[in-house]
């Protein structure tokens, strides 16, 4: 059963699927949206490496719609400092997995031009997509 909790920070998905299912399912789906990958972050590598620390198979993606962006940066440059937007797969202590979705209602909120507020709006819309793509 796939379930939706939406956070302050976003919305995550949990799939019942093992993380490497969740992670070509999330960046399928982005990809249908019109986002491409432009990072991809391995927390649990990372964490071993700088650390010498164990943890569960954890991924950032840091995604972009170019459009998108260029609309958002066009208007306040310092919008650069919450792009790319982030999406997080990582393994579920259930044996499945989790994608989390940033919002960017809830990143709009700290700029008053209303273009930005018309961006993040469709930005929301497309990840919403993103969403319900993945409970199928």
């Amino acid at each position: 059963m796939t379930t939706q909790t939406p956070n302050d920070l976003g919305v995550n998905v949990h799939l019942q699927v093992p993380y490497e299912v969740a992670l070509e399912r999330a960046k399928a789906a982005l990809k249908a949206e019109g986002f491409g990958v432009l990072t991809e972050i391995d927390v649990q590598e990372t964490m071993k490496k700088k650390l010498g620390a164990d943890f569960r198979r954890y991924m950032i993606l840091g995604v972009c719609n170019p459009p998108l962006a260029h609309r958002a940066l066009s208007t306040n440059l310092d919008v650069g400092l919450l792009l790319p937007c982030n999406v997080v797969v990582y393994e579920s202590d259930d044996g499945g997995s989790v994608v989390g979705l940033v919002s960017p209602l809830a990143m709009a909120r700290l700029f008053v031009e209303p273009v930005f507020a018309a961006v993040a709006s469709e930005v929301q819309q497309r990840f919403e997509r993103v969403a319900a793509a993945l409970k199928e």
